[in-house]
């Protein structure tokens, strides 16, 4: 009984997000899959509606799923139908891209919204150690401008760039940077007491690209990140293909010249050798000087320089030579450029697709577009992200309580490098 005057007090909320039975269910869907309406819940688990409808307000009471509106267009009769999602107190999914040259970190709660990001370059020649320490400073500035609690994340998914076997360890001892040969995911889960998972940084790319950009409504996606080396993801009906030793898509090692320069895989002719970026550098340095890297290559071609904009279109041809094998092989519907070389837009891809017009069957270049990235150099880190969300089972999950004082992803603005989205990224 309560004394008068005062209201019976409330269950308090628990701690953790459902795991079993309906409510788990609901959540683990919504986590792998993003919002969703009530039906295509319903549709998709097989529940009645009435379990669907009762599930859903415990886990709106408890505060694990909020409702906003659809951001589609609403034709049928009476209210048009909400979205459900899960809510930051969910958790806090971290998502790293560590190349050899860069480093960036997304942070997105379990609903599938991005609430800061933050990039720098990094040495080549850097210590593991360093590197790690470098993700971890980037780690606690994305968590300080979302505004969470370092204890909500779940696990943190990190992109590196060379072959991984099936166990997550580097499939060759000369492709990768020097840095990884000390397991930067295990040093990076010591310093922050969470897991990390890793996979190779050109899936990721094709996991977020499928999802979130260019590879949307693909069922064969086939995703190439070309900058300093070139890899490639495959993914088939919505999954990613890993391959049976986990090393799927290293096309940067597909042989297109046999008396060509040696690899730093020990082959001769590598794609990479020929198309990767140091290769285009290199080779514009024999008739102008100032160009660095990619990005001055692909600046000086917009201006009009000749020797760039062939450097480049030389790049695509290449391209596209190991590209017909792959549309020979596998058909996909859709081939997506990212990477560094994906910013240079026509300036590769208008040759890369006369390459393949020229050394693919003739049905196997009508059936598959070819197009840039749509999310840019952001697409591994996001990937990364999504191995939080879609493979829950590689994870802990350990939800902290709601951040106190977080602002809103809509209303946050660019400052010190790091940008802020909301809803989808």
């Amino acid at each position: 009984m309560t004394a008068p005057g005062t209201s019976p007090s409330r269950p308090r909320r628990p701690s953790r997000l459902p795991g079993s039975g309906s409510a788990g269910q609901v959540a683990a869907l919504l986590r792998a899959s993003g919002p969703m309406t009530r039906g295509e819940l319903g549709t998709t688990m097989g529940l009645s509606r009435t379990t669907v409808s009762a599930t859903v307000t415990r886990l709106i009471e408890d505060g694990w799923v909020d409702e906003r509106p659809s951001t589609t267009t609403f034709t049928g009769r009476g209210r048009p139908p909400t979205l459900l999602a899960l809510t930051q107190q969910a958790g806090i999914a971290i998502g790293v891209d560590l190349g050899r040259s860069h480093a960036r970190v997304v942070l997105a709660h379990l609903g599938h919204e991005v609430l800061a990001e933050q990039a720098l370059e990094l040495h080549e020649s850097w210590h593991a150690t360093a590197a790690v320490e470098a993700v971890e400073k980037l780690v606690d500035d994305v968590v300080a401008a979302a505004g969470v609690d370092r204890a909500g994340i779940v696990g943190i998914g990190l992109g590196l760039p060379a072959p991984l076997d099936t166990s997550g360890h580097s499939a060759s001892i000369t492709i990768p940077p020097d840095w990884m040969r000390e397991d930067p995911a295990r040093a990076l889960s010591q310093r922050l007491g969470v897991p990390v998972v890793v996979d190779n940084d050109a899936n990721l790319g094709a996991l977020a690209e499928a999802r979130w950009g260019a590879g949307r409504r693909s069922d064969t996606l086939f995703y190439v990140k070309a900058s300093t080396g070139i890899g490639a993801g495959l993914v088939l009906g919505g999954r990613l293909f890993r391959g049976s030793a986990g090393t799927a898509g290293e096309l940067g090692h597909f042989t297109v010249d046999e008396d060509g320069l040696v690899c730093r895989c020990g082959s001769r002719g590598c794609l990479e050798v020929r198309a990767g970026g140091p290769a285009l550098v290199a080779e514009v340095g024999h008739s102008r000087s100032g160009i660095n890297n990619v990005g001055d290559l692909i600046a000086a071609a917009r201006g009009g320089d000749l020797a760039c904009t062939r450097v480049l279109a030389d790049a695509g041809e290449t391209l596209g030579v190991a590209l017909a094998a792959v549309l020979n092989i596998l058909n996909p519907d859709r081939v997506v450029l990212g990477g560094e070389l994906g910013g240079a837009g026509e300036l590769v891809l208008a040759s890369l697709r006369e390459s393949l017009a020229r050394n693919a069957l003739s049905s196997a270049v009508r059936s598959s577009s070819v197009v840039p990235s749509q999310l840019g150099r952001r697409a591994e880190a996001l990937g990364a992200v999504l191995l939080v969300l879609t493979e829950a089972e590689r994870f802990t999950t350990q939800p902290g309580p709601r951040a106190k004082g977080a602002r809103s992803p809509l209303t946050q603005g660019h400052r010190s490098g790091q940008q802020a989205h909301g809803h989808q990224p």
